[in-house]
C-alpha cells in the first residue's frame, strides 16, 4: 500500500512519435508537477491539470504508460483509472502523464515502414452503451442505409428517419468525426469492455464512411467487416484473459469500397449513438434545450436532426444519465453530504414527512454566507417562485446586493408548498446559517406575513414593505373606481412619497394623493407607511424599495427546462459558482476606490454640486445653498445631511460634496464602506467547489436512505357545465318544415313525404 503522495509529470503541447518498433515517445511540449495520492477524484485532478494549461476540463483527455510498456497508451476517464494508475507505479515517486486535447495529433507515423499499425487508444473517451436502454428510444425508425452494431441477428441497422441527412464532409468541418477516425487505430487496441469496443466501431464507421457489419458478437469475441461486396476491411476482437478487457487481435484497414471518399456513402448514425452523443453534450451542458443541441450535432458530426427527433433523444439520454424524476428524491441525501463535504462551512438540511415523503431542503453555500458577512449591505430580499417540475416544489430565496449593486445570493429552500411554516423554517435555517449580530433589513411582499417571524428570529432586524407589491394592490384597489390617468397620478405621488428622504418633503407628496383621490389617501393611511416610506422608516435599505432584484436569481431557475431536483439544485449552483468566479475577476481590473456603478453615481453627485456653494462653516458643520437660495446644514463628522440623500443612500449628496471640496477632504472618504473596491473584493474571495457527481450512486439499493417525491396536489375540481333554463314565458322556436311550409314538424317527419 502506498503512503503519501506521488508525483505527476504533467506533459502537454508536444506529440506521440512512433519508432520503427512500434514503440511510442513524446516529443517537444512543456511540463507541470502536482503531488496526487490514492484519494484523489478524477474530477479534481482533470480540474488542476486543466488550470495548469488553461485548458478547458472538458475538452482534454490524460494519458499514460504502463510500467515498461511504451507501446500502449491508458485513458484515464474516472476514479478507478487513477486509483489503477498509481497502483501500477506503486515503486515509482513519479509517474508521467500526458494531457491532450481535441486539436491535438495523437501520433506522428515515421517515414520508415513499421511492421504492425500504430498502437493507441482513442483520443476521447469512450462513453459506455447500455444494449438493452434504446428500448425506450422512440424516434420514428426507417429501415435501412443505417448502423447498428449491437445485435447481429438483424445486422441491418435502423435508419432515423428520412428527415435526417448528414452533408457532404469538406475538409476541416466536422471536428468529432476528425476524432472519431482514431477510435480503431490497430492491432493490440485496448478498450475497457466489449461496449467500449462497439461504441468505437460506430463511431470508426461514421467517421470513416461505410457501414459494418457483424459477424461474430458477443461477450467473448466480436468479429465485423465492412458490407460492401468485396471489400477487405475486417476487424476481430477478443476478451483480455479472465478480464472484462477487450483487444484487436486482427485488423486490416484496407478499403476497396470507396470509403471515406466522395464515392463513399457515409452511414446514418443509429439511435444509440446519437442518444450517447447527447450525453457527452448534456454532462457538460445540463441545461441544453433541443434546438441547441440539435445545431451542435449539425456542426459538430453533419447530422441534422428535427426538433421531435432531438427532444426525444434529450429525454432519453436524460433518464440514462439522471434516473427518473422520482429516483432524483433517492439522491437527495447523497447531495446534501458531497455539498459539505465539497465545501466545508456550508449548509444542507433535507426534511422528510413521516412517510419519507419530501417536505423542505435548505442550502446556504459557505462562499454565500462569508460573501454576506464580509462586505454585503446588511440588506435581505425574501421571495418566492414556483419551479418547473412534475411534482409540487416552491423556491424560497434570500439575496443581497454587493457593492456594485448586483445581485448577490444567500440561500435558498426548496419547499413542497408555500405557507407560514416553511416561510418561518427558512428564516430560523438562515439566522442559523448567518450567525450574525448586526441588524438587518429584510425586504418582502406584506402578504406573506413574516413579521411575526422576523421579530420572533431576528430580534435587531426590520422589515421592509416591497414597493412593487404595494403599487399592484393599490392599482387594484383603484381599479373600476378611478380613471387610468388618475390612477397613474396617484402613483407618481406614491412613488415619490416613498422616495422622500425626509419627513416633510413625504407628508407634502401624502397630502397631493389626498387631493387626487380620498381613497387611495385612506389605503395610504392603512398601509403602515413606516415599512415602505424612506423618510419613517427606522432601518438601512439603501433606497432599495422593491424586491426586484431577485429576478435575475429567478432567471436562473426559468431558463432551466424541467428537470429533476438534483439537478435544479446543481444548475444553481453551477450560476453561482459562475457568478463568483467572474465577478472576481472582473473586481481584479478595477483601479478606482469605489465599484463602477457606485463610482458613476458618485460623480453625478459631484457634477450637481457645481451648482451649489457653501455660505457659512464652523469646526465640522457647513451650510450649503443651492441656486434657488435653499440652504441644507450638514455634519461631516456625523455624516449627516438635512436634505436626508446622504443617511438614505450611504453616498454623499451634492451638499456633503461641496462641503468636502470646500474643507479640501478626500471625497472617498464619506463612502460607505460597502461601496469601496477592497470590501467587493472580499465578497468574492471564496468559491463554490463542482460536486463530484460521476460518484452518485445509481442503483435503488444503494441509496441508504430513501425519499419518496412530495404528493402532488389534484387539481381543482373543475365547475360542472350548467343547463340553459329558458325563462317561463318564452316559447321554443317553433319547428318549419321545407318540403310543405307546414309548422310543428321537419322534413323528416313530413306526412307528405313519400313511403
Amino acid at each position: 500500500m502506498k503512503k503519501g503522495k506521488q508525483i505527476l509529470i504533467c506533459q502537454s503541447g508536444g506529440k506521440l512519435v512512433t519508432a520503427d518498433d512500434g514503440s511510442l515517445s513524446y516529443k517537444g511540449g512543456e511540463a507541470h508537477a502536482i503531488g496526487v495520492d490514492n484519494e484523489m477524484p478524477f474530477d479534481e485532478l482533470k480540474s488542476e491539470i486543466a488550470d495548469m494549461w488553461r485548458y478547458d476540463p472538458c475538452f482534454i483527455v490524460i494519458k499514460y504508460f504502463l510500467p515498461n510498456n511504451n507501446k500502449h497508451l491508458i485513458t484515464v476517464s474516472s476514479d478507478k483509472d487513477v486509483k489503477r494508475m498509481l497502483d501500477f507505479y506503486e515503486d515509482s515517486t513519479t509517474v508521467d502523464v500526458y494531457v491532450f486535447t481535441a486539436d491535438d495529433i495523437i501520433v506522428e507515423v515515421p517515414d520508415a515502414p513499421v511492421s504492425r499499425s500504430i498502437v493507441t487508444t482513442m483520443l476521447e473517451p469512450v462513453t459506455p452503451v447500455d444494449p438493452g436502454s434504446s428500448d425506450e428510444f422512440v424516434i420514428p425508425l426507417g429501415e435501412e442505409n443505417c448502423i447498428d452494431l449491437e445485435h447481429p441477428p438483424n445486422p441491418e441497422p435502423l435508419l432515423i428517419g428520412d428527415t435526417q441527412t448528414e452533408k457532404p464532409m469538406e475538409h476541416g468541418q466536422f471536428k468529432h468525426l476528425r476524432l472519431w477516425k482514431n477510435c480503431i487505430t490497430g492491432i493490440e487496441q485496448q478498450f475497457n469492455s466489449v461496449n467500449d469496443l462497439r461504441d468505437a466501431l460506430r463511431k470508426y464507421a461514421i467517421a470513416r464512411g461505410f457501414t459494418c457489419k457483424y459477424k461474430n458478437n458477443d461477450c467473448r469475441r466480436v468479429s465485423a467487416k465492412c458490407k460492401a461486396e468485396g471489400c477487405p476491411w475486417r476487424v476481430f476482437a477478443s476478451r483480455l484473459g479472465t478480464t472484462k478487457m477487450f483487444i484487436i487481435r486482427k485488423f486490416n484497414e484496407t478499403h476497396t469500397c470507396g470509403a471515406g471518399t466522395s464515392t463513399g456513402g457515409r452511414p446514418h448514425a443509429s439511435k444509440k449513438l446519437l442518444v450517447s452523443i447527447m450525453k457527452d453534450i448534456l454532462r457538460d451542458s445540463p441545461t441544453s434545450k433541443p434546438l441547441e443541441i440539435a445545431e451542435e450535432i449539425q456542426q459538430d458530426f453533419g447530422i441534422e436532426l428535427q426538433y421531435s427527433q432531438a427532444w426525444r433523444g434529450m429525454e432519453t439520454a436524460r433518464k440514462e444519465l439522471q434516473g427518473t424524476f422520482k429516483d432524483s428524491y433517492h439522491h437527495l441525501p447523497w447531495f446534501c453530504e458531497k455539498i459539505v463535504e465539497t465545501n466545508p462551512g456550508s449548509v444542507a438540511t433535507l426534511i422528510t414527512r413521516e412517510d419519507m415523503s419530501f417536505h423542505r431542503l435548505f442550502i446556504a453555500f459557505k462562499a454565500s454566507l462569508t460573501g454576506f458577512c464580509n462586505g454585503c449591505r446588511p440588506l435581505i430580499f425574501l421571495d418566492t417562485k414556483t419551479v418547473k417540475s412534475n411534482y409540487n416544489s416552491e423556491l424560497l430565496t434570500a439575496t443581497s446586493l454587493d457593492g456594485n449593486d448586483g445581485i448577490f445570493p444567500v440561500a435558498f429552500a426548496i419547499v413542497d408548498k408555500v405557507n407560514a411554516d416553511n416561510w418561518n423554517w427558512f428564516i430560523e435555517q438562515i439566522n442559523t446559517a448567518l450567525a450574525v449580530s448586526q441588524p438587518i433589513t429584510f425586504v418582502a411582499d406584506r402578504k406573506m406575513g413574516l413579521s411575526w417571524s422576523l421579530s420572533h428570529v431576528f430580534k435587531n432586524s426590520f422589515q421592509a414593505y416591497c414597493l412593487h407589491y404595494l403599487t399592484e394592490d393599490l392599482k387594484m384597489e383603484l381599479k373600476g373606481s378611478h380613471s387610468q390617468e388618475v390612477i397613474h397620478m396617484v402613483l407618481a405621488c406614491f412613488f415619490d412619497a416613498a422616495y422622500a428622504a425626509t419627513a416633510d418633503t413625504y407628508r407634502v407628496c401624502v397630502e397631493n394623493i389626498k387631493n387626487i383621490s380620498p381613497e387611495a389617501y385612506e389605503w395610504i393611511l392603512k398601509s403602515e407607511p413606516r415599512y415602505w416610506a424612506n423618510a419613517l422608516f427606522e432601518g438601512s435599505r439603501y433606497n432599495n424599495l422593491t424586491c426586484n432584484i431577485t429576478k435575475s436569481f429567478y432567471d436562473w431557475v426559468s431558463d432551466l427546462p424541467i428537470l429533476p431536483i438534483t439537478e435544479i439544485i446543481d444548475g444553481i449552483r453551477r450560476r453561482m459558482m459562475e457568478l463568483i468566479y467572474t465577478r472576481r475577476i472582473d473586481s481584479g481590473q478595477w483601479l478606482d476606490k469605489l465599484t463602477p456603478t457606485i463610482g458613476n453615481k458618485l460623480r453625478v453627485e459631484i457634477a450637481k454640486a457645481q451648482e451649489v456653494h457653501v455660505v457659512e462653516s464652523t469646526v465640522g458643520t457647513f451650510k450649503v445653498s443651492d441656486d434657488l437660495g435653499v440652504i441644507s446644514i450638514l455634519n461631516l463628522d456625523l455624516w449627516d445631511c438635512s436634505c436626508g440623500m446622504w443617511q438614505v443612500t450611504g453616498i454623499p449628496c451634492l451638499h456633503a460634496v461641496a462641503a468636502v471640496e470646500y474643507s479640501n477632504g478626500d471625497i472617498f472618504d464619506y463612502c460607505s464602506k460597502y461601496f469601496t473596491t477592497e470590501t467587493f473584493r472580499l465578497i468574492y474571495m471564496d468559491s463554490i467547489n463542482p460536486l463530484p457527481t460521476a460518484n452518485m450512486p445509481v442503483h435503488k439499493d444503494s441509496f441508504p436512505v430513501k425519499v419518496h417525491p412530495p404528493v402532488v396536489s389534484p387539481p381543482p375540481p373543475s365547475i360542472p357545465k350548467r343547463r340553459r333554463i329558458r325563462s317561463r314565458g318564452v316559447v321554443k322556436r317553433p319547428l318549419h318544415c321545407s318540403r310543405c311550409k307546414g309548422i310543428g314538424h321537419n322534413r323528416a317527419t313530413c306526412p307528405l313525404m313519400p313511403t
